[in-house]
């Protein structure tokens, strides 16, 4: 069998509660076996200078335009996200390099027998896929010489796989209910377990929050004695507008002021700048070498497919991870701001859920814009049976119907769209993938 599969099928072979119908509960979840694992891997977490950020949406845009920014300020800069759009090692990088299928399968070679010891002897529980793919992507890391590594937390934050790590500075990016059936129902607590991974003294960026969520927050910095930066308060953006999917605006740091070019689409982006750019002042303040034409540099150049990102122009196709009812608001938004007073065609929406979301919400969110909508579900265990998404929008009034793949979804809102129209496709990172798949556009 090829290597490379054949490594593929042991990060598999674990309980992987991304993919599986298991209940998630936070009596699942114990650092104490990462920790062990990690600790007979030599630590690898430890080696570089990190920041952990945490949220319920934007936190991967996030991560990314950080490690862009400090990658073109000269340092080798590791990325951690979940989870994929195509491919798994989309998942760890290296100054926007995707780990090769070699590096995978020789690390997988030298993690597997710790895997099976800690397994076999741990009092604290069995490991999961995503702490096995944590522990890789640090070991990665290390052995690629990361000065910084930019890591995004999977689930929550006090108790996830990526907690284990001792950051210079946390980032804690917009939140909303989602996953509650682990964080809780309420945004404050929510926000206790994102606030989670706030160490003694380690400032963190906070996104602006609703108010019970930055009073939770507030009070962790307090009781750590973390300083708390706030975008909104002491990082300032404002729009300039867009043109040829370049967004331009301004953001007023603590230590400069940068006009900046951004090439993700989405006033929400701007937000998650400001959250990037008071990280990598922080950053600066602590001793690391960014000049303010790194950061402007860095923004400009940064990808993040899927969020927002136009891969068709006649009919116009976007395609967007919204997950949730606060992911689909900032997309409505989008789409009203890219559409604009422009006459378009017939709009058409394809989307597909998990079956673990708030998807009645997400209805009657995004029906209004549309009067066309094809349901359908992703290849993803978890996704949603489309007769039941395809309900909760016909009870709005929008023509609907479903389709038995995103490929055959897709093909009919370009055919019902036609060249004037705009089709959008959302609901989960999942079908977005598939759909850049079908457009024969890489994840990275």
């Amino acid at each position: 069998m090829d290597r490379y599969q054949t490594a593929l099928d042991f990060l598999y072979s674990f309980v992987d509660y991304e993919t599986s119908h298991q209940p998630r509960s936070p009596v699942h979840y114990d650092l104490r076996r990462m920790g062990d694992l990690l600790e007979r891997l030599g630590n690898p977490h430890l080696r570089a200078h990190t920041v952990h950020i945490a949220g319920t949406k934007g936190k991967g845009s996030t991560a990314a335009m950080i490690a862009s920014i400090l990658t073109a300020s000269g340092y080798r800069t590791g990325l951690y996200t979940s989870p994929h759009l195509i491919d798994i090692r989309e998942r760890m990088r290296v100054n926007g390099r995707l780990i090769t299928k070699t590096e995978l399968v020789r690390l997988v070679d030298t993690l597997k027998p710790e895997v099976e010891v800690v397994n076999s002897t741990t009092r604290f529980g069995r490991l999961t896929t995503f702490e096995v793919l944590t522990a890789l992507g640090f070991m990665f890391f290390a052995g690629k010489g990361a000065e910084l590594q930019v890591v995004e937390v999977g689930l929550g934050g006090r108790l996830d796989a990526t907690n284990v790590v001792n950051p210079e500075v946390c980032v804690i990016t917009t939140l909303g209910l989602d996953h509650t059936e682990v964080l809780g129902n309420t945004l404050a607590k929510i926000a206790a377990e994102k606030a989670g991974i706030i160490k003694p003294r380690v400032p963190v960026v906070s996104a602006r929050l609703e108010a019970d969520a930055a009073h939770v927050l507030e009070a962790f910095c307090r009781r750590n004695d973390s300083p708390l930066i706030k975008v909104g308060r002491d990082i300032i953006f404002t729009s300039r507008g867009e043109k040829d999917g370049l967004q331009f605006g301004e953001i007023r740091g603590m230590l400069d002021t940068y006009t900046i070019e951004l090439p993700l689409r989405g006033r929400f982006q701007l937000e998650n700048a400001g959250a990037a750019v008071g990280a990598v002042e922080l950053l600066v303040e602590r001793g690391h070498n960014v000049k303010a034409e790194n950061i402007v540099t860095g923004l400009r150049t940064v990808r993040w497919p899927g969020r927002f990102q136009l891969i068709r122009k006649r009919p116009a196709v976007v395609v967007d991870g919204a997950h949730n009812p606060q992911a689909a608001v900032e997309l409505r938004r989008a789409i009203e701001d890219f559409v604009g007073d422009r006459k378009t065609g017939r709009r058409v929406l394809v989307i597909g859920m998990s079956s673990d979301k708030d998807y009645s919400a997400v209805a009657d969110i995004l029906a209004p814009l549309f009067e066309y909508v094809i349901v359908t579900s992703s290849r993803h265990p978890r996704a949603l049976a489309a007769g039941i998404l395809a309900e909760a929008f016909a009870s709005h009034g929008c023509k609907t119907v479903t389709a038995d793949s995103v490929g055959e979804a897709v093909n009919l809102a370009v055919e019902t769209a036609q060249s004037a129209g705009f089709v959008c496709v959302t609901g989960s990172l999942f079908l977005v993938g598939e759909t850049l798949e079908w457009a024969g556009k890489p994840g990275f």
